[in-house]
């Protein structure tokens, strides 16, 4: 057997080993999409979702942090927190009478290096009613965020705090050393 077809091989086995949600994910997405099941669906459903994860492949997210329970626990129950009170104060902003709320796109750089946690906190953002990330700036490291309910360059740089302490948040309990360490350091110079 030619070298050239056991890298395609080795290739096919490894990205079903390495993203097999991602390709059960399609399977299922394949199946709703023809509205029904049955065992050919099925089986043309493996395939697609097969040339698909070959045609185009997931770029490599290097992990490097492990999770941190205690953390990870207060990051859980402040950010439920962050969005049982944003949805409140996004409800009231919907039916209280007077002038429609005031928006700002607003840029707020990031300080973590790793594309991951840079997912991971545009993610939670997204997540919490009155604010959505319209952009992100990889290579600055920048959120562009729309919010809602801004009065002032006051309420702007109230949000940018907001940003910072979820992102650090995030960094204590999923972020790498090297993440860890570089905001202890920025938090020493502040």
């Amino acid at each position: 057997m030619p070298s050239r077809v056991r890298r395609i091989r080795r290739r096919v086995a490894g990205a079903w080993i390495l993203q097999p949600l991602t390709g059960v994910w399609l399977v299922v997405l394949w199946l709703l999409l023809w509205g029904r099941v049955s065992l050919g669906l099925t089986a043309s459903g493996i395939v697609v979702a097969a040339l698909v994860m070959l045609a185009f492949p997931l770029a490599p997210i290097a992990v490097e942090g492990r999770p941190r329970p205690l953390p990870a626990l207060r990051f859980g129950v402040r950010f439920a927190g962050d969005v049982l009170l944003a949805s409140v104060q996004v409800a009231w902003l919907a039916v209280r009478p007077g002038p429609e709320p005031e928006t700002a796109v607003i840029a707020v750089p990031l300080r973590t290096r790793s594309d991951l946690m840079l997912t991971l906190v545009a993610e939670a953002l997204g997540l919490v009613p009155g604010s959505m990330v319209v952009e992100v700036d990889r290579r600055a490291r920048t959120l562009y965020l729309h919010l809602i309910g801004v009065r002032d360059r006051a309420a702007v740089e109230r949000e940018r705090l907001k940003v910072h302490a979820l992102e650090a948040r995030m960094i204590r309990a999923f972020g790498s050393p090297d993440d860890r360490a570089a905001l202890a350091r920025d938090e020493e110079d502040r």
